[in-house]
């Protein structure tokens, strides 16, 4: 005797609660999310040439004043370190707390602009390699020998936890274990026995 088995096809309905969950607007499934971007977009105090003023102190610390408020001891922090370094500038206290952000130094004069601008160069401070002579690999560890535009340099990288990594198509940022950090502006432009000798590091 054969036996036939009939599979049936389950159907299960939503129930009320379900059917009230589904009857959101196309279009504003995400407003909670983007009202919650503009709030916090809303919260950006920009600093302008009308609204701030800077100045150096004796012992070459920044100083800012918002507003009629001075706040002694203040830093830069760039958004775009490694790509453009002229935008979107915070004003941050010594305790991390944001004071204003720059949209552009372009928008303030030119001596300002300098005096940002230099505070920027010493947090960020990344000679550029012009010609890497020699890298060496031991132990998780890579010592390279460069010639940079501060000169020689010798330093030692930590083998992975992206110490060696691409910060734009070509652009190459190297951080070593001290922390300094030195950029290869261009990849393209090595010689093949200077990119292989890199390449073993990326």
């Amino acid at each position: 005797m054969t036996t036939t088995t009939t599979a049936a096809a389950a159907v299960t309905e939503a129930s009320p609660e379900e059917e009230k969950k589904e009857e959101v607007p196309i279009g504003q499934e995400q407003t909670g999310s983007k009202e919650s971007d503009l709030a916090d977009a809303a919260k950006i105090r920009y600093l302008t040439k009308d609204n701030a003023s800077f100045k150096k102190t004796a012992g070459n610390m920044l100083t800012v004043t918002v507003d009629g408020e001075e706040t002694p001891s203040v830093y830069v922090h760039c958004s775009f370190p490694h790509t453009n370094k002229r935008i979107y500038i915070s004003i941050r206290t010594i305790e991390n707390k944001e004071i204003g952000m720059i949209q552009s130094l372009d928008d303030f004069p030119k001596e300002t602009a300098d005096l940002l601008e230099e505070q920027v160069k010493i947090r960020y401070f990344a000679p550029e390699i012009t010609k890497v002579v020699k890298i060496k690999e031991e132990f998780g560890y890579s010592y390279w020998e460069t010639e940079t535009t501060a000169g020689l340099c010798r330093f030692t990288v930590r083998g992975g936890g992206g110490n060696v990594k691409l910060v734009s198509e070509s652009r190459l940022l190297i951080s070593d274990v001290d922390g300094n950090r030195f950029i290869i502006p261009d990849l393209e432009k090595l010689t093949d026995k200077e990119y292989r000798m890199v390449e073993m590091c990326m």
